[in-house]
Order: structure tokens, then sequence, then C-alpha cells
């Protein structure tokens, strides 16, 4: 895509440097006359706030790590002292805490975006599965991260986590005790979590190279998902029509950023995390950070059995398949058109996908077996175990009534009396939105693929920037696959 190299050395250094060590040929070629389409707008800017943001979390991280202790004896006053005694401590703990949740909130622009205008698809599917990639990297550190401050959250949050792991058949039980360290969770887990929360930032910035080199073969994808046909019509420089256009974005973005760091640094965190760690004393609700939340809404969603595969086996696998999809996507897209703009019927169920990823994440916030509403008024339930060994439930209006009925069943049923509310519950809703999060994958992208009839597309960059219709333009249908 970026064709032969315009750099021409200036200086004598330059030209000794470019016969040994190109690197101010590939800085050229990749930042100032890479050739990019005329028409990206200001979605496209999330790349680069993404780079500027992985950079701030390396650099504020290694400053931390200088000063934290990896030890459940200190891990919790060490971060306060961080806070409280070390010079601008304050200012780079909170900008590191923000900056993980302002990060996902990037990535996650960042890919819906390449959903929307089908970044994924050929010849792009190595650049979309490198993304995949890193955003895998990022929740492995973003979960390792949490759990170092060692407040109540972190503690058992790691608890909930390494468990599941536990879940896996065969292997799951060898990897829960070397993440652990030993049976239990303690000093070793944590150091493990530090080393790998230090170490993962570096390969996460090693496979983001990868992802621009192959950004760079194959050129950036564009709103209308037209090809380059003419790199002279269809292009410009990305210095200075697009260094431009992202340095104001990133400026905007972290206007926001400084807002969160400076007036509100813990409003995206648990107030429970505040809390020593206490393996003696559990929260009422124990959920991750809020960027984490729609793939736990998932986990939680699973509550039957299928055959021998229990609930707890079936919710990490929906879990983790939720995020394994991701790779398959260029292949279960069989639409020969990338953009939605030119797709009314899948851009309708895009919109319902976002809002159905969105409400995960308020699922997962939620305890799953509290009411979103109720569909009668709360009766008391005789809870119990008839003759045939069968759990029963009987229904009263009046507390007496209940305490009648407990009294006459014999000691061996184990009667109880609670509460039966009756109504629609956050683990419903959650069931609901995941079936559709998985349904929009599996089902819903390969059939439109084949029965919708996309809009009539330009025939270039060119034409969709001056708005111009070209008498060639033909129908999408009409067209060949992916360009």
């Amino acid at each position: 895509m970026s064709g032969p190299s315009t750099y021409e050395p200036k200086t004598g250094f330059t030209r000794w440097l470019d016969t040994r060590l190109p690197v101010m040929r590939m800085a050229h070629d990749t930042m100032i006359d890479f050739p990019t389409p005329k028409n990206l707008n200001y979605w496209y800017t999330f790349g680069g706030i993404l780079a500027v943001c992985l950079v701030i979390q390396i650099i504020t991280g290694i400053i931390l790590a200088m000063h934290y202790v990896a030890s459940t004896e200190m891990a919790f006053e060490s971060i306060q002292r961080i806070i409280r005694d070390v010079d601008y401590g304050w200012l780079i703990q909170s900008i590191h805490a923000t900056g993980a949740s302002m990060f996902f909130l990037a990535v996650y622009i960042h890919m819906f975006r390449g959903l929307y205008y089908g970044s994924y698809k050929a010849p792009r599917e190595i650049l979309w599965i490198l993304g995949v990639v890193i955003y895998l990297l990022m929740m492995g550190t973003a979960f390792m991260g949490y759990v170092l401050p060692w407040g109540q959250m972190s503690f058992h949050g790691a608890a909930v986590i390494t468990n599941l792991i536990g879940a896996i058949p065969l292997v799951g039980e060898g990897i829960k005790t070397y993440l652990q360290g030993g049976p239990a969770i303690g000093d070793p887990t944590l150091t493990r979590f530090f080393s790998l929360h230090y170490l993962l930032p570096f390969i996460i910035a090693g496979v983001v190279v990868l992802h621009v080199w192959a950004l760079h073969v194959t050129g950036n994808n564009n709103p209308t998902g037209v090809s380059v046909k003419d790199v002279k019509k269809d292009t410009v420089p990305f210095h200075p029509y697009y260094t431009v256009k992202d340095g104001f974005a990133i400026i905007v973005f972290f206007i926001v950023f400084a807002l969160f760091v400076f007036y509100f640094p813990n409003a995206l965190g648990h107030a429970d995390n505040s809390i020593p760690a206490n393996p003696l004393q559990t929260p009422s609700h124990i959920v991750p950070e809020w960027y984490l939340l729609p793939f736990y809404a998932i986990l939680r969603a699973v509550t039957f059995d299928i055959g021998p595969i229990d609930a707890k086996l079936l919710g990490v696998l929906a879990m983790f398949g939720a995020i394994g999809i991701l790779f398959l996507l260029p292949w279960l897209d069989t639409s020969r058109v990338r953009s939605m703009r030119y797709r009314p019927l899948a851009r309708s169920f895009f919109v319902i996908f976002v809002v159905a990823s969105i409400g995960l994440g308020f699922c997962g916030a939620n305890n799953p077996d509290d009411l979103i509403t109720k569909f009668r008024e709360d009766k008391l339930a005789v809870v119990y175990v008839d003759d045939a060994g069968n759990s029963q439930r009987e229904l009263f209006d009046e507390f007496s009534a209940a305490q009648a009925r407990e009294a006459s069943l014999p000691s061996s049923a184990g009667a109880g009396i609670e509460v039966d509310a009756s109504g629609l519950k956050w683990v419903t809703v959650s069931q609901i939105l995941a079936a559709y999060y998985f349904a929009y994958f599996l089902l819903i992208l390969p059939i439109l693929g084949v029965i919708e009839n996309p809009k009539a597309r330009p025939a270039s960059i060119a034409d969709s920037v001056h708005k111009r219709k070209s008498s060639d333009s033909a129908p999408a249908a009409a067209v060949q696959p992916a360009e």
C-alpha cells in the first residue's frame, strides 16, 4: 500500500545512517508520507489515541513499580504511601488507574468502528486478528493490575477468576495452582501478578508494532469500504493532514481524561477497593472493573447444565467464547460489502448489538438475582423436600399460614420459609443479551451477507469526498467481493 519509499537523506550523517540503519526512512514512510484515504473521519483517530494511552500507561506504571511492594502485608500500604508521601504520587497513581479506563474506552470505540466499517474483511484479516490479540492482552494486564492494590475487590476478584480457571477440565487446576503460586492466594500470587502486569504492556507494545506493520501493508480502510484505486486522487500524505487531525482528537480526548484525573479520580473504581483485603469478609457483591463487566455478565448468565458439563464450566466457556469468536469474524461475515454505511439492515442489527453490549455491562454491575421490575406482589414460599426427594414450593399470602404449613411438615422435609418475588431479574436480561451477542456473529452476519441487497457505493474514494455520483457506480451486489 505504501509503495516505494520517497525518503531522501539531506545531510551526510542521514545518508550514512540510511545505508546502515534506515530508521529515518521507516519513520518518514510510516508517519509522514504514508498515503492515507482522503475520507477518514474522527472515528479513525482512536488508533493514535490508543498509542498515546499505551505510552502513558507504560511510563506511569514504571514509576509506580519503583515504589510498589508486592506483598500481602505491604501492598495496600504501599499504594497509600505513593498517594500521600511520594512527590506527585497521587497524580501518577490517578493517571495510571484512570488511564486504564480511558484505554478501554478508546479501544471499545476503535473496535466498534472496525465492526461498523468492515475493517476486518479481506485483505485485513491479520490486522484484525492482531487487534483482538492486543485486546486479550489488555484484559489480562488490566485484571492483574486490579489485583495489585490488594483491596477487598482485588483479593476477592482474584479468588473468583482463579477459581473459574480451575473449572477448565484437565489443565484448569494446574494453571490455577501455578497462577496462585500454591493452593491459596497469597504472597506468591501477588508476586506473579505484579511480574506479569509489568511484562505484558511491553508485549502489547510489540504486538502493536505488528498491528501497525500489517496496517501499512494493506493500507487503511475507510468509511466507504472502497479500496484505493488512484493514489494521487484517493489519498493524501499522513502528514500534515492526519497528524493535525489526530493531534486535535488527542487533545480533546485528554481533556476528558484530565477531568476524571483531577475531579473524579475514584468515579470509575469501586469503593470497596479502598478497604484492605480481608479473606474472612466477602463483599456483598463482587464485580470487576466496568470494562470487563459485559463478559462477567455472560459468565453469570449461564445457570444451567448441559449433560455432563455443569453451569460453571459452561459459563467459563461462554465468557472466553465471547472473545474467541472475534477471531473468526472475518470469515463469519459473508457480505461482499465492507461498510455498513451501505447496508441499512446490517446497520440496524449493529445498533442493537452495541446496545446489547452496553446492556451486558449494566447486567454485570448488578446482582443477577435482583429484580428490575415486579410482575406481582411478593409472596411467602414454603420450600421443602417431599417423600420422593423432589424440591417443592408452596406460596402463601399470610405469614401465619406459611408458618402453620411449615410446622405441619416432618423434620425430614427440611422445610423453610423464604420470600418469593416474581419479576424480571438481571440474570434473565443478561441471558437474552448474551444470546443476541452470539447470534449476531453466528447467525445474523452470515445470513445478512447472503440475503441483504446493499445500496450502491461510489466508484472511488475521491467520488465520495467530492460527493459526486459516478455513472459507473454499480449496485453492491454486482461488485467484486472485498475489493
